[in-house]
């Protein structure tokens, strides 16, 4: 297919193209320019009056893991049973045909992280997707995409009503320092047997499986702390275990953004209520703040608490409060794309990248927008 006539927020290096075309072929794109057209005989669509942006992606959701209009029976978001779940994947517990979905495509959200809850200290694995199909498996980008830790009022309260550890904010850190360090021994263990044929492996530990990828800096940590106190706890166990890491929320952030230069900071959700105290500090003014410090920032709407589709609404709040227009766009795109890892796929319309794309009559970042058209992977789904 070749896409005409438009005018394309690249959010690459070739900035911002008028008159430009997307030439897409068995799913990606395979060209991108203006002016003059490429030689092309098969499907055109004229995207006249449309601007093109690279598919909108949120990089930290429960889509389909909490389901729509339901409760238990459709809540399969926090293991809670064990403060210590680094096994449990949400993509065993993401229902694909949840309405959800089509909403987030409709709104032009063509790719999500879905992180297990914040219940736990470790509370297992994230998994990015299209939300284009109807098996989960066929619809992966990237799985482990991170391991979901927790710190602050979450753990503190889950396990305080069930009166086990962790009540305390000291303890939800020993636990994720305890289960590091065993996973760093684990690790060595396993080195050690396969050098030496006299050393017998370590027993098969499925948690502790599941942090090596993290502790060979394969993937990320992605803390989820709200409090300036918990954002530093998070920075300190990174760096006394030598792992990747990403903050999801950061809601004080804008309060110690001098201290979170080259951070990546997942920020949000802003359009809800204040629903517990390390939220009083809340504002759409978080964003600038922190991109102004240095921060890599991408915005989320922590879905089920914000609605997915309000994710372009969430950025326009974000350009009110003092975010650039092309801030405000990289945290819908090409900043989450870098902060998950995905970048060589998605977050630009650059040839050799998927053909996720989202043509939208009007100002992307204006209430009264309207999505035109969705493609993803090449494939026309509104």
């Amino acid at each position: 297919m070749l896409i005409t006539n438009l005018t394309i927020e690249t959010m690459s290096a070739a900035g911002l193209l008028r008159g430009g075309w997307i030439l897409i072929e068995n799913g990606k794109i395979t060209d991108i320019g203006d002016g003059e057209l490429p030689g092309y005989d098969g499907e055109i669509f004229n995207g006249e009056g449309l601007t093109a942006y690279p598919g909108f992606i949120d990089a930290h959701t429960h889509l389909g893991i909490v389901e729509d209009s339901l409760d238990f029976e459709g809540d399969d978001c926090n293991e809670d049973s064990d403060p210590i779940t680094p096994h449990v994947r949400a993509l065993d517990g993401i229902n694909p045909l949840d309405r959800c979905f089509s909403e987030a495509r409709l709104a032009g959200i063509t790719c999500v992280a879905v992180a297990p809850g914040s219940a736990n200290p470790i509370g297992g694995q994230v998994c990015v997707i299209k939300t284009a199909g109807k098996r989960v498996d066929k619809m992966v980008i990237k799985a482990p995409a991170a391991i979901k830790f927790a710190l602050g009022e979450n753990p503190k309260n889950t396990y305080h009503s069930k009166n086990s550890s962790p009540v305390t904010r000291m303890a939800t850190a020993a636990l994720m320092r305890e289960n590091l360090a065993k996973a760093k021994r684990y690790s060595d263990d396993l080195a050690r047997s396969e050098n030496d044929d006299e050393i017998d492996p370590p027993e098969y530990d499925i948690k502790l499986e599941a942090l090596l990828p993290l502790l060979r800096g394969e993937i990320s940590a992605h803390f989820h702390a709200h409090r300036a106190d918990d954002i530093f706890t998070a920075i300190r166990i990174s760096e006394e275990f030598g792992i990747g890491y990403v903050i999801v929320h950061g809601t004080e952030g804008h309060l110690i953004a001098d201290e979170l230069c080259n951070v990546p900071v997942i920020a949000g959700p802003n359009l809800c209520d204040r629903s517990k105290p390390e939220l009083r500090e809340q504002t759409f003014k978080n964003p600038a703040a922190l991109m102004t410090s240095g921060a890599l920032v991408a915005l989320t709407t922590d879905h089920p608490v914000s609605p997915l589709n309000f994710l372009p609404i969430c950025a326009a709040m974000a350009k009110k409060e003092g975010l650039s227009r092309t801030a405000a766009l990289e945290a819908l795109t090409i900043n989450p794309a870098r902060i998950l890892g995905i970048d060589s796929r998605v977050g630009s319309l650059e040839a050799h990248k998927d053909a996720d794309i989202v043509l939208v009559r009007g100002d992307v970042l204006s209430i009264d927008h309207t999505v035109e058209a969705v493609f993803i992977n090449g494939e026309k789904i509104k």
